[in-house]
């Protein structure tokens, strides 16, 4: 079938809307139309460090959509259901068989192989690669599997659903799921983009605090404050870590760093009351031998089960209290490149692109 999708060809860019071919779904695929397509900061990062030598590439990870065709294993998903796409996983492994999937032993090849687990590829010219987290959803259509596209209701725009196929999920998931926080514990977001916020938000939903928001935007700090946070720290201004002690009168339990700046880092360790734990969301792998029995941890995907924790993401976000509709800003698919541009210069929290 014919598609048009966001091809990337050198690094930096631009990305070029191309008209290409694509196969249908195989046995176990789903073909989906895509309605809308969040842009993730892992995308830029693709973008923006992409090697000269690696071939022609549709990014795209956070894809909602229809689904138009159906191989005939699936079983939970038909013609004319409404899904959010997510994270790959193979449904085989030891960790995918005990309901791990974000912990699969092929996670880097299912979601950065740019192929099926099988070797092969969809797309025709052969030079361009796809299958993206299992989707490269910077297109009109995508190909997905039962493992990676979750069934949403009907009565939500889906364009409002894409953002949570990943920076919501990992964001909130950290929060409630990797780190575990309960009531009354304090926490630090340091870095208060899409992802940021999500803790923020869920932190609040969880009871903990104080919660304390750290950038070096003002807006976002303030939006910050909007969404959860009890405090909000300009890292402009400096001496973050005793402000932190200020408000807390020692340390923090938890933190979130969404920065991968290795001085905030280091500010966020010292912050850490003893026992106290830190989650690392920028490809960090986290360590345990730190002094006084503090650690960080490597998040991938927020510890989340996408059938399970989009579902109640959605719920949460029908109820009010998940109001992560307030981030995001909408461009057509030909104005990709202007997003991506808007993202950087933190014009745009959440950029989702409409098909």
């Amino acid at each position: 079938m014919k598609i048009r999708a966001a091809v990337l060809r050198k690094r930096g860019g631009p990305l070029k809307i191309e008209p290409l071919e694509m196969e249908g779904p195989q046995e176990a695929e789903v073909l989906v139309r895509i309605t809308a397509s969040g842009i993730c900061h892992t995308d830029i990062g693709f973008v923006d460090y992409r090697d000269e030598a690696d071939d022609p590439l549709i990014l795209g990870h956070e894809g909602a959509g229809v689904v138009e065709q159906a191989g005939k294993k699936v079983k939970s998903l038909k013609r004319g259901d409404h899904v959010v796409l997510s994270y790959q996983s193979c449904g085989s492994c030891r960790y995918c068989r005990k309901g791990r999937p974000f912990d699969c032993s092929r996670f880097f090849e299912a979601n950065f192989g740019m192929e099926r687990l099988d070797g092969s590829s969809a797309y025709s010219p052969s030079e361009v690669k796809g299958h993206f987290f299992g989707q490269s959803s910077f297109a009109t259509h995508a190909l997905a599997t039962e493992r990676n596209a979750v069934k949403v209701p009907k009565g939500l725009p889906l364009e409002m659903l894409a953002p949570l196929g990943c920076g919501m999920q990992t964001g909130a998931g950290t929060v409630m799921n990797s780190l575990d926080v309960s009531e009354g514990k304090s926490i630090a977001v340091f870095g208060t983009g899409a992802v940021g916020l999500a803790s923020i938000m869920a932190s609040r939903i969880v009871g903990a605090g104080p919660v304390i928001g750290v950038d070096i935007r003002r807006s976002r700090i303030d939006l910050a404050r909007e969404l959860g946070a009890t405090h909000a720290i300009d890292a402009r201004r400096g001496r973050i870590a005793s402000r932190i002690s200020s408000i807390t009168g020692s340390g923090i339990d938890f933190f979130v760093d969404t920065t991968g700046d290795p001085e905030i880092q280091g500010i966020a360790v010292q912050c850490l009351n003893p026992n106290g734990t830190g989650a690392l969301l920028a490809g960090e792998s986290g360590t345990d031998d730190l002094p006084e029995g503090r650690r960080t941890i490597g998040i991938i995907q927020g510890d989340a089960v996408p059938q399970v924790f989009i579902p109640y993401l959605i719920r949460l976000y029908k109820s009010g209290i998940f109001p992560y509709d307030r981030l995001i800003k909408f461009y057509e698919l030909k104005g990709i490149n202007r997003a991506m541009a808007d993202s950087r210069r933190g014009a745009a929290i959440k950029p989702v692109l409409v098909m």
